[in-house]
């Protein structure tokens, strides 16, 4: 389980000199999705990653050390928290060095062994997400694996959320409101990156 979190750093960009001796977990999807509540839901903590009711505020690669603890043993990753994908209102020419600097960040950092791909369990096929997931299986390699991950899963009733289930296997329903799904998650993320 998850006992303790704090933040490391941010990275505008891939920076080979930025070292990494842990499994990495990378939180992808659009904006508002809730990827810093998800982080901060995860690690138990308030303000650990900075949400905002503002699209795009997250302009940089935020990294989190997290260190788990089984049978007294610990161990640590990181989760890192990336610029969501859309809505941010910022000129084209940015955007575009941002979607170059991310798509480099997440092809050549191979330390990431884990994607979660949060999408919003109310709006489950749009353009953007179906991209980002056939982007993601473009470059994914042997030691990678994508979970996609239905947020704010509160807003649904019981036959939304049982079709859903139905039309995404191997996906996860969660909700940060009523902490859903927050403990398999944890379990999820600790057996892909660490094998507890």
């Amino acid at each position: 389980m998850i006992s303790s979190a704090i933040f490391l750093t941010s990275l505008a960009k891939f920076d080979p000199n930025f070292e990494v001796n842990c499994a990495e977990v990378a939180f992808l999807g659009r904006s508002n999705v809730g990827k810093s509540s998800l982080i901060n839901a995860l690690c138990k903590q308030k303000k650990l990653a900075k949400s905002s009711s503002t699209p795009g505020k997250t302009q940089l690669i935020n990294f989190f050390e997290i260190k788990c603890k089984k049978n007294e043993e610990e161990f640590k990753i990181h989760f890192i928290d990336l610029p969501g994908f859309g809505y941010a209102k910022v000129s084209k020419n940015l955007k575009e060095i941002w979607n170059k600097n991310l798509d480099e960040f997440l092809k050549f950092r191979t330390s990431i062994k884990l994607f979660l791909h949060l999408i919003d369990s109310r709006h489950t096929n749009l353009e953007i997400d179906l991209g980002v997931d056939a982007y993601l299986k473009s470059f994914l390699r042997g030691d990678q694996q994508i979970l996609k991950v239905f947020t704010k899963a509160d807003k649904l009733n019981q036959s939304q959320k049982t079709k859903l289930k139905n039309d995404f296997e191997n996906s996860l329903l969660i909700s940060n409101l009523n902490k859903s799904g927050l403990t398999l998650l944890e379990n999820i993320i600790l057996e892909k990156t660490l094998g507890l």
